[in-house]
């Protein structure tokens, strides 16, 4: 009779690190958030889709091509790759609104700057379930307060 509720106790100590596992779209927006305010995308390079992985890889890639070619000129991606509408350094960052739809969820990414409210601005992070489990979220795109996106600034860089 006492298994029981140690069982119990074990599976509901279990679920939030089943949970961890899996981030909700607003977490993986946080997430967003704190690998852009410490300049470090890596924090999210393990929840991308295939997708947006082959796509940066591809940029990559022709950007190290330019580079060896001509190693005294700027690359296109030689501000980084572009994972929000200005490469300046925004000291605030916050997830807004979510919303769902059939297929993907969108998330406002706020951008603020102390010195100048003004500059704020939204991006949007486009996420998709995984291809092996629909119920994990991850990253397809950047939709940028210009109207760009992360996927056609990568194409678009090095030209038609």
């Amino acid at each position: 009779m006492r298994t029981l509720p140690l069982t119990l106790f074990l599976c509901l100590a279990a679920i939030p690190a089943l949970a961890a596992g899996q981030p909700s779209p607003e977490q993986l927006g946080e997430l967003f958030c704190k690998a852009s305010l410490s300049d470090d995308m890596g924090l999210v390079e393990n929840d991308l889709t295939p997708f947006l992985t082959l796509a940066i890889a591809e940029a990559e890639a022709k950007n190290t091509q330019i580079q060896a070619k001509a190693p005294d000129e700027k690359p296109p991606l030689g501000d980084g790759l572009p994972w929000r509408s200005w490469p300046d350094f925004a000291d605030g960052c916050a997830i807004g609104t979510t919303y769902r739809t059939a297929d993907r969820v969108f998330a406002d990414i706020n951008y603020s700057f102390s010195e100048s409210p003004d500059a704020n601005y939204t991006d949007q992070l486009v996420l998709m379930p995984s291809v092996e489990d629909q119920n994990l979220w991850q990253i397809d795109d950047v939709i940028f307060a210009t109207g760009m996106t992360m996927r056609s600034s990568l194409a678009s860089a090095f030209g038609p």
